[in-house]
């Protein structure tokens, strides 16, 4: 009895001391697994912005900030599963398994999915309806809708076409896109929607250059008669103009100046949605600080 008294104090003894430095330990492992994993994505991440040249092992030790032979370690699996590839000269460049992984992103990126939660934030920062369009041909589509039901409804529906030359989200869309867009635009009859539409040609050239320079375009009853709209370009990550957003009220809800104030709110939506679909020019990151 006292024998097995001793060896159960014995094995509570065992347990209380070896139990803290198998979990230290265990810690220390993670940190280390973090620490590497961390700095094999820095790899990646050097090796994205000198794609062409490619980077030699001391240039890759001198950029992680650590030792050859800690670099040579972590670039084993990279090359391996052809994240990273070995040029004949000894360089390191990024390999094709990254352009698969690249593939794979894009597949699964859908434009209003990545906008929802960022065109919800505009309507409760705007107080108003917001939309989201993608650019199609010489239109716009209206795929999503965000309406703030303390103030009046806008007509809009989703799955309405509207020219681009008489919404703001399109003129968005025309001053971020090449000038081929608008050539095109002009090519063909433009009649107006409301009195106060642009259908002179060098007017609305005009007008183009200045929401490209200010960053965001402004529909001024043009399209509906008592409605203004401002609206920003969505870039994706070919720095393509897909869509536009925008916030819409009617004009005795949003004077010039209140325009001017929800000018830079919406261009921050815009570019928050043209990160998440792959714009580096608007923030997107691939080490994931987007996340």
């Amino acid at each position: 009895m006292t024998v097995g008294s001793r060896g159960t104090a014995t094995a509570v003894t065992t347990a209380t001391t070896t139990g803290p430095t198998a979990a230290a330990t265990a810690d220390a492992a993670s940190r280390n697994s973090s620490r590497s994993l961390r700095r094999a994505l820095g790899i990646l991440d050097a090796l994205r912005h000198d794609a062409a040249r490619g980077l030699s092992l001391v240039e890759l030790a001198d950029v992680l900030g650590t030792h050859k032979s800690t670099v040579s370690r972590l670039l084993a699996p990279l090359v391996e599963v052809h994240l990273v590839r070995r040029t004949p000269a000894g360089r390191f460049v990024l390999g094709a398994g990254t352009l698969r992984l690249g593939q794979a992103y894009l597949e699964g990126l859908d434009l209003r999915t990545v906008a929802e939660p960022h065109l919800a934030a505009l309507m409760r920062a705007s107080g108003a309806t917001c939309h989201l369009v993608v650019h199609d041909g010489l239109d716009v589509v209206y795929i999503d809708k965000k309406e703030n039901t303390a103030v009046v409804r806008m007509a809009s529906r989703i799955g309405r076409r509207m020219p681009l030359y008489c919404t703001g989200v399109g003129k968005a869309i025309l001053a971020a896109s090449d000038p081929e867009l608008l050539d095109a635009v002009l090519e063909h009859p433009m009649p107006a929607v409301t009195a106060r539409t642009v259908t002179d040609p060098d007017h609305l050239r005009a007008e183009i250059r200045t929401v490209a320079q200010r960053g965001y375009a402004i529909d001024d009853r043009e399209n509906e008669a008592e409605v203004r709209c401002v609206a920003a370009a969505v870039v994706d990550h070919t720095e393509t103009a897909i869509g536009a957003l925008s916030v819409s009220a009617l004009a005795s809800h949003m004077p010039p100046a209140r325009v001017r104030e929800l000018g830079p709110l919406v261009v921050q939506a815009a570019r928050a949605v043209s990160a998440g679909m792959g714009s580096v020019r608007c923030g997107y990151e691939p080490t994931g600080r987007n996340a």
